[in-house]
């Protein structure tokens, strides 16, 4: 029988000259792409808006490449980017080792990038144009839907909200009309006519504070009334305007993610057209890299093309020679 043989553990006994595990990791590694793309960015307005003083604080152009480096390994969660950076040798080449932790990344991403994000796309896709790559002459221009991460069953819809709204509008001047009759029968000059068929939540809280003044002595029926309108209609009034505000033209919104609109989705398991809270993205693209992505919260594509178009030329300073889209742009406002 031959004898078996096993390799040697080398890493349970100590080395004079350890070896450096990042040299473990291949030259053509997009950790090691991710690493040279982001030290050619221009961060100065990132870090222009570090103040200076108590703690010192981890340098921005490293957040960003841990971000950037995440995102193309689809880890999206801080937790987890914070867990890669102490076990991942891919994490800890692109951080030098720093080890912030899931608040500090979150806090950076949230606060630091979230309106800069835009900026740092743009450079890196002027920096394929300074390669050559592409020339932005040209955009091939298409949509896709992204479901949203908030539940299908937490939807505001602006005809429910308007029709709650208007019966609510009824009850109010219901009761305040009750009031003012019994103020009339005490011979106080108020005129019922005068109160308003529509009324927000600011009139209605002027209109409280003027009847509590009136009424030093309110009957016990009175008292009830106010405190109705005060505890249960205002609040609901304040809530439903809040509402429309968030639906601003839109006739839906996700509770659990406002920005998300309900459409149609193509792939829909259940085959029976469900809405879902969703985001319309709009993507330009040139020699199969993506050179501009825009966010839309309408359906349909007969109306984005133009506030899309509008953000690639504020982004690159110059619009394309030439647009290719589908039939699905063909509306008046996009000709």
């Amino acid at each position: 029988m031959a004898k078996v043989t096993f390799k040697n553990q080398t890493g349970n006994s100590p080395e004079l000259f350890p070896i450096n595990i990042f040299d473990l990791i291949p030259e053509d590694h997009p950790v090691r792409l991710v690493d040279s793309v982001v030290n050619q960015l221009d961060i100065s307005d990132i870090t222009n808006l570090y103040l200076g003083g108590g703690c010192s604080a981890y340098h921005p152009r490293m957040m960003i490449k841990v971000l950037f480096y995440s995102y193309l390994s689809n880890v999206y969660s801080c937790r987890k980017i914070a867990k890669a950076l102490t076990e991942n040798i891919h994490f800890m080449y692109i951080s030098g080792n720093s080890t912030p932790n899931f608040r500090t990344i979150n806090e950076f991403r949230g606060k630091i990038l979230k309106d800069k994000i835009k900026d740092l796309f743009a450079e890196v896709v002027k920096m394929l144009v300074e390669l050559g790559y592409i020339s932005l002459d040209v955009q091939y221009i298409d949509g896709t839907k992204i479901k949203a991460k908030s539940n299908k069953y937490t939807f505001v819809w602006r005809g429910s909200v308007e029709k709650y709204k208007e019966k609510l509008e009824v009850k109010i001047n219901t009761i305040l009309s009750d009031i003012e009759n019994s103020i009339q029968s005490d011979n106080q000059e108020l005129n019922k006519e005068e109160l308003p068929k529509k009324i927000n939540s600011e009139e209605l809280k002027e209109k409280l504070s003027e009847l509590n003044k009136k009424l030093k002595e309110p009957t016990k029926k009175q008292a009830k009334e106010l405190q109705k309108l005060q505890d249960e209609h205002l609040p609901k009034l304040e809530k439903y305007e809040k509402d429309l505000e968030t639906l601003g033209d839109r006739n839906s919104y996700s509770k659990t993610d406002p920005d998300a609109t309900f459409m149609r989705m193509k792939e829909d398991h259940m085959k029976n057209g469900q809405l879902k809270p969703t985001y319309n993205t709009q993507i330009s693209t040139e020699n199969q890299f993506i050179t501009h992505v825009s966010i839309h919260q309408k359906p349909g594509d007969t109306t984005t093309l133009e506030s899309h178009l509008e953000g690639f030329e504020n982004a690159y300073k110059k619009q394309s020679k030439e647009v290719v889209a589908d039939a699905g742009y063909g509306s008046e406002e996009n000709y």
